[in-house]
């Protein structure tokens, strides 16, 4: 498949999706996007600009949601400019699509949408006539097996250019595991990303929040490369603990060049093999 002018895939370098989880200001993502592609270009990881322009489903109603998608896509449209990198936002209506994919190159359908039909196909056909691509997030109440379903939804809506994305699924109350197998068995279907942070998240584990251990997203983010994952996603921010959303589960800014070192360490010795 492909991301703009990056090839996703076997024989290809990784990919790694990376930004705030919630457009905040212009300034932040100028931000994080020019430290990102700096420290993607000095290691030839092929670079994807990550930033939700709504949080459409936080876990209060009085949680921040963002700037809405007049003001969202006219800074994604800045930081795509800019750093003349590639750029991904959620949506999460079929009447979403269309001017997203004229904007963005990847319209990520989110975790608790991916068997919403309708949605699926709309975003395939708005990729499709814009030359852009879809990325669907497993829900977390979904086999991998499931996925396959999701992937035909979008090559009917005309796209082949699909991303199948791991995020955990649920285990009890306020957790998330990942079943790493589920990589492989994806992979069958379409090029597959693993979201490192998400996969920490706690969901609700904050009370009127989502709670998460970033921690473990070092752990998680090797294992997944060990595995021969295609690409990587990983939200980040200067400083979580002010982030607007999902603060406690992503990676500090300063920390990313050192995470994505130890992560291509180990997707070397899994092509070695």
């Amino acid at each position: 498949m492909k991301i703009s002018h990056y090839c996703v895939g076997e024989g290809a370098p990784l990919l790694l999706i990376a930004g705030p989880c919630v457009i905040e200001s212009r300034e932040l993502c100028q931000g994080i996007a020019a430290a990102m592609k700096d420290i993607c270009v000095a290691r030839n990881v092929n670079y994807v600009f990550k930033a939700s322009f709504d949080k459409a489903n936080r876990t209060s109603i009085h949680s921040q949601r963002g700037p809405g998608i007049d003001e969202g896509l006219e800074i994604l449209r800045a930081i795509k400019s800019e750093f003349e990198i590639p750029v991904l936002t959620d949506v999460h209506l079929p009447e979403q699509c269309q001017a997203v994919a004229r904007v963005c190159d990847v319209l990520q359908i989110p975790a608790f949408l991916s068997r919403q039909t309708d949605l699926l196909v709309a975003a395939a056909q708005a990729a499709r006539e814009n030359g852009g691509a879809v990325n669907v997030k497993k829900g977390q109440f979904l086999a991998p097996e499931d996925m396959k379903h999701a992937a035909t939804k979008v090559r009917d809506g005309g796209c082949e250019n699909i991303l199948l994305t791991e995020r955990g699924t649920t285990f009890g109350y306020n957790n998330l595991v990942v079943d790493f197998r589920g990589l492989e068995i994806m992979q069958s279907y379409a090029p597959v990303c693993f979201d490192a942070t998400h996969s920490v998240q706690k969901p609700g584990g904050a009370g009127d929040k989502s709670g998460g251990d970033r921690k473990f997203v070092p752990l998680l983010v090797r294992a997944a490369c060990a595995v021969g994952v295609d690409a990587l996603f990983i939200e980040t921010h200067p400083n979580p603990e002010s982030a607007w959303s999902d603060g406690p589960n992503m990676v500090p800014l300063k920390e990313m060049a050192s995470l994505l070192d130890s992560a291509l360490a180990m997707r070397a010795a899994f092509l070695k093999n």
